[in-house]
């Protein structure tokens, strides 16, 4: 890799993750003040404080030098049990985060990974809006040699229509369809110049480095169409669209690893977010904006997942809180944070053990010490 190649790298990882640090917590600032509380810190990244400033409101803005994350501090945020009497005495009153409706610290806590999934909209909207949405055809550009299409007798410029007695609506629909049917023997329906050919399928049966148990493979490659820019409020509701179907899609590949079904060596950390943004920022800024999206999805669903420690994890003490009518006990948030923080911790070094491995960095140790 030249030296040119490590600074996009670096310039693109930092500019990734400081757009989706910056409006996650900017959602949990702008919440805040609207609820009523004041804010005391707002910090891009950790660590020492590289420069800071102070607004007219009183917050402290920090940008530290360790860009994995960032946090916002409101004002009273600490339990009162276990505030020192220096703490309470500076508490400005009405103004802490302790002292609001349970509702209005929810939303504060919320408001984080509701920002992600509407940058990850407006993001859409911005590709949508300048460079359209290019659409995957059910026609085929090519079809892989010995593959199950191939075998089949399936040829480039065929339109699927039918898998068995399956009506085919889209790409994803064939995909779902023959992934859940690894080695079946059945039919596949083409349209070939002009008339409906049913061919004998015997779907393909693949096991890779990331399933459990094998999946079914077509063998083919699909036609794109380049799509044209759409009206503003047409690229609004695509960019909806498109946030919702990216979120179930990375709900069920959580669930797939959750059950089995897939390992999760494909699980990756802050080395493989780096490695990708310099990948895709050299095929453009649209292409860039499309990761940023992706990725801003993702955020707001880890965030919500119910972890201590998470803002999910925070949610659901508060809705416990609402129908007890009490915060739960101090014992039960001290055990959960710090069964919250051993989870964290160790997703992160499993993800950079993944991202080092991807590497290749094990095979080269191993290749010095033989």
């Amino acid at each position: 890799m030249m030296i040119h190649e490590y600074l996009r790298t670096l310039v693109s990882f930092a500019f990734v993750l400081g757009v989706l640090v910056t409006i996650h917590e900017l959602g949990h600032y702008l919440a805040a003040r609207w609820r009523g509380v004041h804010v005391e810190v707002f910090s891009l990244g950790f660590g020492p404080a590289l420069f800071r400033w102070h607004d007219k409101s009183g917050t402290e803005w920090r940008i530290c030098p360790i860009p994995l994350g960032g946090y916002v501090r409101p004002h009273g945020f600490e339990d009162p049990e276990d505030a020192t009497l220096e703490q309470k005495a500076a508490w400005i009153p009405g103004r802490t985060f302790h002292d609001k409706s349970v509702a209005s610290r929810a939303i504060v806590i919320l408001a984080g990974p509701v920002f992600n999934f509407l940058l990850a909209i407006l993001l859409f909207t911005i590709l949508f809006v300048s460079t359209g949405q290019p659409k995957v055809l059910n026609q085929v550009a090519d079809v892989v040699p010995n593959g199950a299409a191939a075998t089949a007798g399936v040829q480039k410029g065929d339109e699927l229509l039918r898998i068995g007695t399956h009506t085919i609506k889209d790409v994803p629909d064939i995909q779902a369809t023959v992934t859940n049917q690894p080695g079946a023997q059945t039919t596949v329906t083409v349209r070939r110049n002009g008339a409906d050919v049913d061919l004998p399928l015997t779907i393909g049966s693949v096991t890779d480095s990331t399933s459990v148990a094998p999946h079914g493979q077509l063998g083919v490659l699909f036609a794109t169409e380049a799509g044209k820019p759409l009206p503003l409020h047409k690229a609004v509701v695509a960019g909806i669209a498109q946030t919702w179907t990216v979120s179930v899609q990375t709900l069920h590949g959580v669930w797939q690893i959750v059950t089995g079904q897939h390992t999760a060596k494909d699980l990756g950390g802050p080395l493989k977010i780096a490695q990708l943004s310099g990948q895709v920022a050299q095929y453009g800024f649209a292409s860039l904006l499309s990761f940023m999206a992706l990725l801003s999805v993702n955020l707001g669903l880890i965030n919500l997942f119910p972890i201590p420690l998470l803002d999910g994890g925070r949610l659901v003490f508060y809705v416990i809180e609402a129908v007890r009518g009490r915060p739960v006990s101090k014992r039960v948030q001290e055990v959960s944070f710090q069964a919250g923080f051993a989870v964290l911790a160790g997703l992160f070094l499993f993800s950079t053990f993944n991202d080092l491995s991807s590497f290749g960095l094990f095979k080269w140790v191993a290749s010095l010490v033989s």
